[in-house]
């Protein structure tokens, strides 16, 4: 099976078993004689900088369901509601997680499907044998 459902790979092990993500690998590499301009090597670098913060990586998790206030991300991830703000706002400068205003709450989602894409192979790579 050849399988672009990275989501279902990294959280599907039934899935993972038969898919051929795991052995073939869809990314096409750059050329490696292109070299990146310092400021995409910086840009590159605060962006994965961001996901060095097991809190924020909790977060994204927990917004992978779907959408989430800020009460029901502290519950799920077990963490203060001001603390989960905190690191919300970092997640939002990042372009990581969008909100929309529903009443008097603020409620989040992951920004794009590129992030929940991030996760699955970040996971898909410590599942690595």
């Amino acid at each position: 099976m050849d399988c672009r459902n990275i989501e279902k790979c990294a959280y599907d092990i039934e899935h993972r078993k038969s898919c051929k993500l795991n052995q073939d690998c869809f990314y096409k590499q750059q050329d490696s004689d292109e070299k990146l301009t310092e400021e995409q090597l910086l840009n590159l670098a605060e962006f994965f900088s961001v996901f060095a913060d097991s809190t924020r990586i909790s977060i994204l998790h927990s917004l992978i369901g779907g959408e989430r206030c800020v009460c029901d991300i502290a519950e799920k991830i077990e963490v203060s509601q001001s603390a989960v703000s905190h690191q919300l706002k970092i997640l939002k400068q990042s372009k990581l997680v969008r909100y929309r205003r529903s009443g008097k709450s603020i409620i989040y989602s992951l920004a794009d499907e590129h992030v929940s894409s991030i996760m699955a192979l970040g996971i898909i790579h410590l599942c690595e044998k």
